[in-house]
């Protein structure tokens, strides 16, 4: 099923000219649980890899044996998947006991090859933001699931560019890493509906005047916003004096009903941030969000080119304040999992960008975390 995101609540463009320089399209992935083919863009899926093409590896030395079994891992969201709307089963909280971190694989060594997980497969002619080298057309991504590389301890993850076409034995069966460091490193398989939107820079990287004028929109609509509900607390105020407005329904219950749907009706406050500028989810190209931190420069350590996030890794399809994103279809399931965090990946505080270099795609990437 395809997925649509609704319309922004408000034309910032309409409102900010300026905006439209500051504009770049993106393609949300939106990733829902399903079982890809080799050939297809996915998340966590089968990727097209070619028989006789050495597998990634990850030979940084960090412990590999312990933490969670990865066949644990997607029991675990199995049960849970299988359980929604109801206790555990007595065998299935038995099992989901038994699952716990620990050193599984003791006779790993921590300087030993570890084979790298599949994250992504992305195809160009899926993905409209997806731009790689000159004739290849297919984008696979694959981690160690340990957040214990480097300096930063952060994820060591592999970009691999390819031409489908050149592709015709593929490697079967794919190698995986046994254990992870978290679960929250491991992907659960996903298919995905690209849809590519608009999005607008983030707030903080705009020149200051045009930032002041946001900013002095948005308070004027907290100002509209705090006036409407006075007038609406002085109405009920006078209300209480007469006749309960339940006495015109039938029943209370076709009250309730009625109320429900007027507040349905009531416009929501309208953020710059949450709502108009940047998507969440899982995303190719747009801009990167400093929700957390200040911007920080992510630029090419070959060429010195500012590198544009490729990839957004989110926790979160949409949540909080972003629940203005969550596509129109989705929109009669906004409280399942299945839905808000699809993947299961939680990677720094809610996400990673993958950057590269505009230049030269093949450039070593930069990670971002926020």
């Amino acid at each position: 099923m395809a997925r649509t995101t609704p319309p922004r609540p408000v034309d910032v463009e309409g409102v900010f000219p300026a905006l439209a320089s500051h504009r770049r399209t993106a393609t949300r992935l939106h990733p829902r649980h399903g079982v890809p083919g080799t050939g297809d863009s996915s998340v966590a899926g089968p990727l097209l890899w070619p028989a006789g093409e050495p597998w990634p590896v990850c030979t940084a030395a960090h412990p590999k044996g312990t933490g969670h079994l990865l066949s644990d891992v997607r029991s675990r969201r199995r049960i849970q998947d299988g359980a929604r709307g109801r206790d555990f089963t007595e065998d299935e909280q038995r099992r989901l006991d038994a699952m716990r971190a620990a050193d599984h694989v003791p006779d790993l060594r921590d300087d030993e090859a570890l084979p790298m997980l599949a994250v992504a497969q992305l195809s160009t002619r899926d993905v409209p933001d997806l731009v790689g080298p000159e004739g290849q057309d297919l984008l696979q991504v694959l981690w160690c699931p340990f957040e214990a590389h480097g300096p930063d301890r952060t994820i060591d993850v592999v970009l691999k560019w390819r031409r489908s076409a050149d592709v015709t034995a593929v490697l079967t069966p794919q190698p995986e890493p046994p254990v992870a460091g978290r679960e929250e490193c491991v992907p659960t398989m996903c298919v995905v509906h690209p849809e590519q939107v608009v999005e607008h820079e983030y707030l903080g990287l705009l020149d200051e005047g045009l930032q002041e004028e946001v900013s002095a929109w948005e308070e004027g609509l907290l100002a509209e916003d705090d006036a409407e509900d006075d007038a609406e607390d002085d109405a009920e105020d006078d209300a209480e004096d007469g006749p309960s407005p339940a006495a015109s329904y039938a029943t209370y219950e076709e009250y309730e009903a009625a109320m429900a749907a007027a507040r349905a009706e009531q416009p929501e406050e309208v953020d710059y941030m949450s709502d108009l500028s940047i998507a969440p989810g899982w995303k190719v190209g747009g801009f990167a969000s400093w929700h957390l931190t200040d911007p920080a420069p992510v630029d090419c350590q070959v060429c010195g080119t500012a590198m544009p996030p490729l990839l957004t890794v989110d926790k979160w399809e949409g949540g909080g304040a972003s629940r203005g994103w969550l596509p129109l279809e989705d929109r009669d399931s906004a409280n399942d999992p299945r839905v808000l965090a699809p993947v299961g990946v939680h990677l720094g505080r809610s996400l990673m960008r993958v950057h590269t270099c505009p230049t030269d795609p093949l450039h070593p990437h930069r990670l971002s975390f926020q």
